[in-house]
């Protein structure tokens, strides 16, 4: 379907044709406001990039070993090396990944050197760090003089002694210098083999290469970058070279050299592809701090399930020290593969040190992302369940907590798709897909865009009926992808409304603040209700509590099991109905005050007409 293009109006008005039996939101444009809509567009990234590597100064044998310096300079001519009419650059901060030295007037800095470190520069507003052919951001060097124990996958290659000097190039940007930032944040690309490396090549990294407004801030996939295989770490981190701005990693779970058991050698093959485990950068005026919060072992001897989500006491001292150096108006970003805390694991998800990261915080206007779970999650301060009292108390949480979709989806399962990736439907009824925080100053909006769409599709909108609790109670135990399908979905008999029937909203970005109302047969606007509060509660689970939408497509197809969620919402159906086609209008509006729409047919299985067609526009704005 083509774009209808209003010139008269931003964003441009698509109109959206809704046969019954289908299910699609297809209102136009990206559903932003004026304040947090995408960038202008940016010069060729390719034509204008700045690629280069770290200056390393091979040792000459007379250096101090215990002390390691080095120089940050503006690489006016890009060629990466430190020429003489070069300056450096004043109150830069470069970490061993324990200490954190600022570099003086000159650019030099100076810090304790020890074996089996990583060193890298803190990127500063108005300066961008070099990439690689692949796009990926070259600011670290890894110290191991021996090189990795044997490990499977390899590890990190002898670095012999101390380098005389590692200088790290920038080069300035108006990019990170403007207040205006957009910051792709991509979770779980996770390809075991590559099959799904072709998946994430055709879905999320298409979409991303089609996209012009993150060239400054760039985009941090936040871990399992691959699944467990780390042989298939080339082929995935190739596809970096298809964005239009640096790419940065952390690790989750299944980057694991998991026959590293000494808890040193863990993510020796993650550093010696994509970098430090943890790390910081400055663009605009926001910090974003990745974290690496897995640790392994547990237990010796250990097998792949023995993490657990903690920082560690040497990561715990960088981050007081990382953000003691934040100027107060700065919006932090902090960004980790496992969250913080979350809805669907509230009672059994904990995260070491939670309380003392808070503490580090506290003031500060922070966002938290993590991935991991493979759905989405969007948490706001306030926000309280039953197993997080113990850390959070009565107070809910400090800031907000964005759990990020994943872009492998449920595993890459489902059907394939005429694009060339499969639906891949998460366990929370949520697409895969990629988020984008749109920062203005200090100001954060998340955005979600599904996998292979343009940004408009922010809902699914469903009928819970008695016909489709039953379907759900007969084929729970079933295994998915075998179950039949869910006859007449969009269907409801005037005796069913009686015991029940819902109008659902799955909305995937939805929060506390958000509002769902609903207009049936263009009467007036009711408010739908959330099946979660986050009020101090435990998660409500079950058919009633599921997206018939998302289930409907994971009995049947394969995916995640939609069985709870804290963005959906739901309206009885009134039970004096007529017998015939009504239409549902279902308006959304987030804590951001942005609204999106959606329209769909209810219709009577035995009289009403499946042939209808809709027209409809919907006109996103403020209210």
């Amino acid at each position: 379907m083509k774009p209808f293009i209003n010139p008269s109006k931003k964003p441009p008005i698509r109109p959206l044709v809704i046969a019954a039996g289908t299910l699609v939101l297809a209102t136009a444009g990206t559903l932003l406001s004026s304040s947090a809509g995408a960038a202008p567009t940016q010069p060729d990234w390719d034509a204008t990039a700045y690629r280069g590597a770290v200056e390393v100064v091979a040792p000459t044998g007379t250096n101090n070993q215990e002390q390691l310096n080095g120089v940050v300079f503006d690489d006016k001519n890009k060629n990466s090396r430190h020429d003489g009419n070069e300056p450096g650059l004043n109150g830069v901060s470069v970490s061993n990944g324990r200490e954190i030295a600022k570099t003086d007037s000159n650019g030099r800095y100076e810090l304790p050197a020890f074996d089996n470190m990583t060193v890298f520069v803190t990127q500063p507003r108005g300066y961008q760090v070099p990439v690689d052919k692949d796009n990926i951001a070259q600011f670290f060097y890894n110290h191991l003089p021996e090189g990795s124990p044997a490990l499977k996958f390899g590890g990190i290659a002898p670095t012999g002694a101390l380098p005389d000097a590692v200088n790290f190039p920038l080069s300035q940007s108006t990019l990170t210098q403007s207040p205006e930032q957009h910051c792709a944040i991509g979770a779980d690309i996770q390809t075991y083999n590559q099959k799904e490396v072709e998946y994430a090549r055709n879905g999320v990294f298409a979409d991303l290469a089609a996209r012009e407004d993150y060239a400054g801030c760039g985009a941090l996939f936040i871990g399992d970058v691959v699944g467990d295989d780390l042989s298939v770490f080339t082929q995935t981190r190739e596809l970096t070279s298809m964005l239009n701005g640096p790419a940065r990693f952390l690790p989750g779970n299944h980057d694991l050299d998991f026959d590293a058991l000494d808890g040193e050698h863990e993510f020796d093959s993650f550093r010696a592809q994509f970098g430090p485990e943890y790390y910081s950068y400055d663009s605009g005026k926001a910090h974003v701090v990745a974290l690496s919060n897995i640790e392994y072992p547990t237990k010796v001897p250990a097998k792949k399930g023995d993490y657990t989500y903690g920082l560690g006491e040497r990561q715990l001292e960088w981050l007081r020290a990382d953000i003691a150096q934040v100027p107060r108006n700065k919006v932090i970003v902090l960004a980790g593969h496992s969250p913080l805390l979350e809805f669907y694991y509230s009672n059994s998800h904990t995260t070491k040190q939670l309380r003392e990261i808070y503490e580090i915080l506290e003031g500060r206007e922070v966002v938290s992302l993590g991935g991991h779970t493979h759905m989405a999650e969007n948490l706001r301060a306030g926000d309280l369940m039953a197993g997080w009292r113990d850390e959070v108390g009565e107070a809910g949480l400090p800031f907000t907590h964005l759990t990020v979709p994943a872009v492998s989806g449920h595993w890459y399962g489902g059907r394939v798709l005429d694009g060339g990736y499969p639906t891949s439907v998460q366990r929370d009824g949520t697409p895969p897909g990629v988020l984008t925080l749109d920062i203005k100053n200090t100001e954060v909006t998340e955005r979600f865009t599904i996998r292979g769409g343009d940004g408009s599709e922010q809902m699914t909108i469903g009928l819970n009926t008695p016909s489709y609790r039953a379907w759900y109670a007969e084929n729970i135990t079933v295994p998915r992808g075998s179950a039949p399908e869910l006859e007449n979905p969009l269907a409801v008999s005037q005796t069913e409304l009686a015991d029940q029937a819902w109008l659902t909203t799955n909305f995937w970005m939805g929060s506390t603040g958000s509002a769902v109302e609903v207009e049936i047969d263009g009467g007036e606007p009711v408010v739908a209700s959330r099946t979660q509060q986050l009020r101090g509660e435990t998660p409500l689970v079950g058919a009633e509590y599921s997206d018939p939408v998302a289930i409907a497509e994971q009995f049947v197809h394969g995916g995640g099991l939609a069985d709870r969620s804290m963005h959906l919402w739901r309206l009885a159906l009134p039970t004096d109905l007529a017998v015939g086609e009504h239409t549902a209008e279902v308006t959304a509006t987030d804590v951001h005050r942005r609204r999106m729409c959606h329209r769909f047919p209810v219709i009577d299985p035995v009289q009403g007409s499946r042939s209808a067609r809709t027209k409809f526009s919907c006109v996103v704005s403020r209210r």
